[in-house]
């Protein structure tokens, strides 16, 4: 088992503001047992159109305090023994290359773990705001494996289904929005592959109630919220209600998709036949 937050964050256009907001909820999750704290999309950085007032303002943003925030939340994972998702913008050593929007993995021991660069971008996204990134990434906390995707992601089935065959438990769904759409999609993509999906998603959207973590059975997770705004849920492979989707379905799509079960039996075996071949 292992027990996850995910965030609801308020974004602003000040990194320090954000970064202590961060810092605040990864001490709250830590104090409710948590061992990774998931945030939305831009929750350090801001969200570009958001928070950004246009793609040349990149040239003039704040890239040390950005830096230096990312340390003190670093530095706060280490201090808590809790693992961080969180989302930002990452600066390219190419001159006047728009940024990844990406989602930076810290371990509990304040180390950057690995970062994940969105890759389905928006038309907007594409207009000098951000550059695409262009792999999957999975990291590993206690013997669980996570996958990490963000945003209009949720609208490409293929992310999803290849962190399936990655073999993830777990997706962070790193989000700026969470409209209805959104939220179907969730539960979906989390039933189709067999696998947990955690929702962090910004403060103050128009949303429904918002459950935050969708199960391996296509259901949303119960989830305990704390008044700094996250959703915390255990994740346990050995829950009976996760019986069927982890060990029966999500071993026989396996074998599906590879094909073999299909062609089992010999061609030439007559009953194979069509019916109107005789």
């Amino acid at each position: 088992m292992i027990r996850i937050a995910a965030a609801e964050t308020e974004v602003t256009a000040d990194i320090a503001a954000n970064g202590a907001a961060i810092r605040h909820q990864i001490a709250d999750a830590a104090r409710h047992g948590a061992r990774l704290a998931c945030f939305c999309e831009g929750a350090l950085s801001g969200y570009a159109k958001l928070h950004v007032p246009s793609p040349a303002a990149w040239s003039r943003y704040e890239w040390a305090l950005h830096e230096r925030e990312l340390r003190a939340i670093a530095d706060c994972c280490t201090g808590h023994r809790i693992f961080a998702a969180v989302g930002g913008a990452h600066r390219l050593e190419t001159d006047g290359a728009p940024p990844h929007n990406s989602v930076f993995m810290i371990r509990d021991n304040g180390e950057l773990l690995t970062r994940y660069d969105k890759r389905f971008l928006s038309n907007t996204e594409l207009q000098g705001w951000y550059t695409p990134g262009t792999d999957p990434v999975t990291f590993s906390i206690d013997g669980w494996r996570f996958g990490v995707a963000i945003c209009i992601e949720i609208g490409f089935a293929e992310v999803f289904m290849e962190y399936g065959q990655l073999g993830v438990d777990a997706v962070v769904f790193s989000t700026s929005g969470f409209p209805p759409f959104f939220r179907t999609a969730s539960i979906a993509h989390a039933g189709l592959n067999q696998f947990w999906l955690a929702a962090a998603v910004m403060a103050g959207e128009d949303r429904e109630s918002t459950r935050g973590i969708a199960g391996p059975d296509g259901a949303w997770v119960e989830v305990r919220r704390t008044g700094s705004g996250l959703a915390i849920a255990d994740l346990d492979r050995g829950d009976r209600r996760y019986d069927i989707a982890l060990n029966k379905a999500r071993p026989w799509r396996v074998r599906a998709r590879r094909g073999d079960i299909y062609r089992e039996r010999r061609i030439d075996d007559p009953r194979s036949r069509r019916r109107d071949e005789y």
